[in-house]
């Protein structure tokens, strides 16, 4: 009889312990209970064991030690994200990234920064700004997550419209294998030949190694930002307006859109002023060279007005800008003030489906007795459904979970899919084969198993099955995403 994975996990926490010390090895559990959920905290797990690393060697001895006795590891950053992807392992090691937050160069002559994965969003634009520079992608959580979580999850932001997802601005990595293996990636250069592993390890959640620095670009900061806030009566209207903006030729650095229940918890939370009466909002920012943007914005409060906004503000300061998007970057937490417990969803669409799909959304919501606040990057068609509920009512939590997959089951018949920036992690596993066949995961799966061949990075994420290197294809199926996760509550 082999031995367990406790027996497994104990071996790992000794070696650990001689290697890296107390100090770094957490083992008592009210202290590791700190650690039992990211973002989504419906799924909660106790990690085994956490290990706070300080340095890319402490993640090399970390991962070794569980290559050699065949034990999980996740990696962890800032723990913001919100499809369950940093979810411990009972029987495993939680590796924490969050003090490797140095930016180790930023060659601005080259528009590149190197940085380690503990590096918060905004940090780094925080760095470069006085020599003109930023970084693009800007989670609505940049003030707190992680580049390393950022890459996990190719996260986007209001800005990924015109300027693209983390994908488009990583062009190197470091990364530790499952197998303890240290590797360079990329580097600084645009276009390095040979495959693309950057563009398989981007968004790979975790699954394929861990990554201890990134070589990111730095984008110029445009010489114009205008900043509108057009408000609608209805959906429908803002929807038009939208695709009339998109239509007419131009690229706005970001449409954001939000309705009115979720201008109501915004204002509530941080009182934005958006306008009385809007059925919903959009914030609209152009930017690039003053000529361009001086022409752009005249289309768009044009193509606004046209589609039915009643009113149309522009920010005369950056602190009016400031405020414009205030409402919208607090909209998620906001709702906390209008509902006890709510599921962010996370879905894409065709942007000329956007009327459609919202009105479906409502009509699901009240089929079901739950209300949903909508708030989103209307440019590209990236929906953040907030399916609101309370826990403590007797089938809430089944009723808004229903409403939550109707939402994804539309976003498919629409052509889009179950994710645009959160990630699979363990909350989505049981959508993919709604999105991709056996053919299409068992092709997947044979990739992670090229790079993790004991199946010990991050399991039980993104695929709807625990399926082990080297069975055969379909012949492992059905099994919970969560059941080789160790997930002690799910509420």
């Amino acid at each position: 009889m082999g031995e367990s994975g406790v027996g497994r996990l104990g071996r790992v926490i000794g070696e650990l312990m001689g290697t890296l010390g107390t100090g770094q090895v957490i083992t008592d559990r009210q202290r590791r209970r700190t650690y039992e959920c990211d973002g989504l905290s419906a799924y909660r797990v106790v990690p085994g064991v956490v290990v706070l690393a300080r340095t890319a060697a402490d993640v090399v001895t970390t991962v070794r030690a569980c290559a050699r006795h065949g034990v999980p590891f996740v990696a962890r950053g800032s723990g913001t994200g919100l499809s369950g992807g940093a979810l411990p392992h009972a029987e495993g090691v939680l590796v924490v990234l969050s003090q490797l937050r140095a930016v180790r160069e930023a060659d601005v002559d080259n528009q590149r920064a190197v940085v380690e994965p503990g590096v918060i969003n905004l940090q780094l634009t925080a760095a470069t700004s006085p020599d003109g520079y930023y970084f693009a992608p800007d989670p609505s959580s940049q003030s707190v997550c992680s580049i390393g979580g950022n890459v996990a999850e190719n996260s986007g932001g209001a800005h990924c419209l015109k300027y693209g997802f983390t994908t488009n601005h990583v062009t190197g990595l470091d990364l530790v294998t499952p197998g303890g293996e240290q590797v360079e990636i990329g580097g600084k250069a645009p276009d390095p030949p040979g495959y693309d592993l950057l563009g398989a390890l981007v968004g790979s959640e975790g699954t394929l190694g861990v990554v201890t620095a990134a070589t990111v670009r730095l984008t110029r900061l445009p010489q114009e930002v205008r900043t509108l806030l057009a408000a609608f009566r209805t959906m429908d209207d803002a929807g038009a307006a939208t695709s009339a903006i998109i239509a007419a030729g131009v690229i706005p650095a970001a449409i954001e859109m939000m309705d009115a229940l979720a201008i109501e918890a915004a204002e509530a939370a941080v009182h934005c002023g958006y306008p009385a009466g809007a059925g919903a909002v959009l914030v609209i920012e152009l930017d690039g060279p003053a000529p361009d943007v001086a022409g752009e914005f005249d289309d768009v409060v044009r193509l606004c007005e046209t589609a039915g906004a009643f009113e149309v503000r522009v920010a005369a300061d950056d602190a009016e800008r400031a405020l414009i998007w205030k409402g919208r970057k607090s909209a998620f937490a906001a709702v906390g003030r209008i509902s006890p417990d709510y599921i962010v969803q996370d879905g894409v669409i065709p942007r000329t489906a956007l009327p459609q799909v919202l009105r479906q959304i409502a009509e699901l919501g009240e089929r079901a007795g739950v209300r949903v606040a909508n708030v989103f990057h209307a440019g590209d068609g990236n929906l953040h459904p907030l399916v609101l509920f309370d826990g403590g009512v007797p089938g809430a939590v089944d009723r808004a979970e229903e409403v939550a997959g109707g939402i994804l089951d539309l976003c498919l018949e629409h052509g889009g899919s179950i994710t645009g920036e959160h990630g699979v992690g363990a909350d989505k596993a049981k959508h993919m084969p709604r999105m991709f066949t056996p053919d299409d995961l068992d092709t997947m799966q044979a990739v992670r198993c090229a790079f993790d061949p004991e199946g010990i990075a991050n399991p039980g994420k993104v695929f709807p099955t625990p399926r082990l290197c080297g069975e055969r294809p379909g012949r492992h199926r059905g099994a919970h995403p969560l059941a080789e996760s160790g997930v002690a509550e799910v509420f």
